[in-house]
């Protein structure tokens, strides 16, 4: 039965930057990545080495006993005995550090990987607003969850094994070349073609590995948004076409999988042969010209022994280098997270500004999601401290990313903002987060009580501010009358409550936080009549003795702003109050018009 390649798709293997990286770049690199690893690394192969050398215990003490203890006099039962309990306490001393270096192995591969972890996960918050724009959520997941994971299977088991085996080889070739240097050389030539075939497969490999990790990533990128949208797929039958889409993915990883399998099939019977073929070339090669060499026969076995400690490793090397290229097509993956460029940089040292309400100056603002397409053009806004301004436009005019670049979720691409007289890049983000706070449009709650979520607006809060937080909006009504009052859980992504109510919940985190500069992105949009009411009111009070920039969807919002900026296409086509816009017409005209057409249907 003839075995037939898998095809691979060129085209998705070349799409990636790091594809024609070797192995040993993408070590280095991992090694510079993880400072982790470095620390004791020394004394713990030391320590592998030793052990490795004690697996010659055994056969050295079986060859001592057969030349030396049997005799032509008769077994020479002291020098046995004696040899024998030599060996026993070697054995337990070697047992004991073997235990102690595997501890200190695994123990570094552990740090490695909380290290590597953790960096990659703080990175991908210090990623600008343009990267996450561009990069799916479930790639980002993949990156600290699935890639890192095949790096904790890789370090448990075959990390430790390359440094074990390695060491062994090199022992037991030296210590065979001691016994008969022949023999030594015969098991160096039987084995030497493994090294080229195994260089031809391990590029191939690692190919094939990196687009599955990227196979992997795609498909968590199907199963999140599958999931995620749900309600919206149940609502339009799309059911079976999201599943059709999902099973796609899935099959398109599952036929990465097997590429890499094929390699692997490749390895583990060629490992297996070459073992085998050194193994019976010394016994024959020895039983035939071993006593023309003067080679007794205690050193025969014993050369025997030392083989089989040779071969054991080279037959584990397909296991191995199979465990070893998928760890490295994911710490690839993860490589490649961490040197993507971090955009909004913090300051060495931080500015600070003044408490109170705050004043805002765009000044020449350009900004864009991808090089050459700007969606903001040439900027220029300045808000007094204190005013209560509404930004409004049509979907894609660009006041969303206005109200993000406030909170430098993002740095303008020319220009500069600047929030009382400072400018956001010379904020440092404690700074920066006390005195600027955004309420999004969907209120995102996180899986816990709800005076765990206020309280993210200021951690060391206790029970009784997040209930005056509450309170001093005009919520505490509606808070006691929730079944648990302050500790009703909100669910995952604050699914236990209306979008409304998540908007109130989210405002009282932003009061308890008390900045100067409140930025409200579509906060009043999609809510009940009765919901809308407590916001407005709660908006009211929160927008006192603070600035308030107010992305808007509704005149209702826009009426009670002190001003109304209009943005059109990333510009800013018009400015002042609300009524002076209405008489103007223009974009803010048609605005009116619909909310006004919309309110009578």
């Amino acid at each position: 039965m003839s075995v037939v390649e898998p095809e691979v798709d060129d085209e998705e293997v070349s799409s990636n930057d790091l594809v024609d990286a070797t192995a040993t770049e993408v070590l280095r690199a991992g090694v510079r990545a993880s400072p982790e690893l470095r620390k004791g690394f020394v004394v713990s192969v030391t320590f592998a080495m030793v052990v490795a050398a004690g697996r010659l215990v055994v056969p050295v003490s079986i060859q001592q006993i057969l030349d030396r203890g049997f005799t032509s006099d008769g077994p020479d039962w002291g020098f046995i005995v004696g040899a024998c309990i030599a060996a026993y306490v070697a054995i337990m001393v070697l047992a004991v550090l073997d235990r102690v270096t595997l501890l200190r192995l695994l123990t570094t591969a552990e740090n490695v990987l909380y290290g590597l972890r953790t960096r990659a996960f703080a990175h991908v918050h210090d990623l600008s607003l343009a990267h996450h724009s561009e990069t799916k959520r479930g790639v980002l997941v993949a990156r600290v969850t699935s890639d890192i994971e095949v790096l904790a299977q890789f370090a448990s088991w075959g990390a430790i094994s390359w440094v074990v085996n390695l060491t062994l080889i090199v022992v037991a070739i030296a210590a065979l070349a001691v016994y008969q240097w022949q023999l030594a050389l015969i098991v160096v030539v039987v084995l030497l073609p493994i090294v080229p075939a195994m260089r031809i497969v391990q590029k191939r490999q690692l190919r094939a590995y990196d687009n599955h990790r990227s196979r992997v990533a795609d498909t968590l990128s199907a199963i999140s948004e599958t999931i995620g949208g749900v309600r919206v797929l149940r609502s339009y039958g799309a059911v079976r076409r999201a599943r059709r889409e999902l099973h796609e993915s899935i099959e398109k990883q599952y036929r990465t999988q097997l590429v890499a399998r094929f390699y692997f099939a490749i390895m583990f019977p060629l490992s297996d042969l070459f073992s085998g073929l050194a193994l019976a070339a010394v016994v024959g090669v020895g039983v035939w010209w071993g006593p023309g060499w003067g080679m007794a026969a205690g050193t025969l076995v014993a050369a025997v022994f030392i083989t089989n400690l040779i071969v054991q490793p080279v037959a584990e090397i397909g296991e191995v280098l199979d465990q070893t290229q998928t760890a490295l097509a994911g710490w690839r993956k993860v490589l490649d997270l961490l040197e993507e460029p971090v955009e909004v940089a913090e300051p060495e040292h931080s500015a600070t500004l003044a408490p109170g309400a705050l004043r805002v100056d765009v000044e020449g603002v350009r900004f864009e999601y991808e090089p050459g397409r700007p969606v903001l053009h040439d900027i220029d806004l300045h808000i007094p401290a204190g005013a209560n301004v509404a930004v409004v436009g049509e979907t894609g005019s660009g006041k969303s990313t206005l109200a993000k670049l406030l909170c430098r979720l993002a740095d303008p691409s020319a220009g500069r903002v600047c929030v009382g007289g400072v400018d956001l890049r010379d904020l440092g983000r404690t700074e920066r987060a006390a005195a600027v706070r955004l309420v999004p449009q969907d209120g995102f709650l996180f899986d816990a009580t709800l005076v765990d979520n206020v309280r993210y607006g200021r951690p060391d809060a206790t029970d009784d501010e997040v209930m005056e937080a509450f309170r001093s909006l005009g919520l505490a009504e509606w808070v006691e009358s929730l079944p648990e009052g302050v500790n009703t859980p909100a669910g995952e992504r604050g699914d236990a409550l209306s979008v409304g109510e998540r908007q109130l919940v989210a405002l009282a985190r932003a009061e308890l936080a008390d900045p100067g500069l409140l930025i409200l992105d579509e906060a009043t949009s999609s809510v009940d009549p009765e919901t809308e009411r407590r916001l407005s009111h709660a908006l009211a009070t929160l927008a006192e003795g603070r600035t308030t920039i107010s992305i808007a969807h509704r005149l209702s919002t826009a009426e009670a702003a002190d001003r109304v900026v209009v943005f059109d296409a990333g510009r800013i086509v018009q400015d002042g109050t609300h009524e002076q816009l209405v008489a103007e017409g223009g974009v803010y005209g048609g605005l009116h018009r619909s909310w006004i057409g919309n309110t009578r249907t």
